[in-house]
């Protein structure tokens, strides 16, 4: 199964799981649920067989992983996708592309892959979020009026 999002909702937290039943809730392979125990520190609820997981403590577990994945960009920092780290973009530079009229999107280089790199902020917000960065703004495509 390629890269996919798992859903702690989908985890009943008071019921009892084996292995094999937290793995097709959660649409994963019963090794990936074994890793979590063996490497990652799932906790299970003793060392008999069948092994049993607490739904409680899966989802902890789930919901602890994805906090420890989120982190907060810095003023000037983008998040490069193919890098997967954030970055501050090439040269100090980036672009502001209103896509509204009052949000746009921060364009800038990622200095080591290339990659466009993408922010999302509003125009009241740019002078925070650009921090020291070098911004051009661009107009966006003209929104239509409502007529009414």
């Amino acid at each position: 199964m390629p890269n996919r999002r798992i859903d702690s909702r989908r985890i009943k937290i008071h019921q009892s799981y084996t292995v094999e039943e937290a793995a097709d809730t959660l649409g994963t392979h019963k090794n990936t649920v074994r890793l979590w125990i063996n490497e990652q520190g799932l906790p299970i609820v003793d060392e008999r067989r069948p092994i049993l997981l607490l739904g409680s403590a899966i989802r902890k577990f789930l919901e602890d992983r994805k906090a420890k994945q989120k982190h907060r960009l810095a003023d000037g920092e983008f998040y490069c996708l193919k890098c997967r780290t954030p970055k501050r973009p090439a040269f100090g530079m980036a672009d502001y592309i209103a896509t509204s009229t009052n949000l746009g999107n921060l364009k800038g280089l990622c200095p080591d892959c290339e990659t466009i790199m993408n922010r999302r902020t509003s125009l009241a917000k740019l002078d925070r979020t650009k921090g020291d960065l070098e911004v051009r703004i661009h107009a966006g495509p003209a929104t239509p009026k409502r007529e009414g």
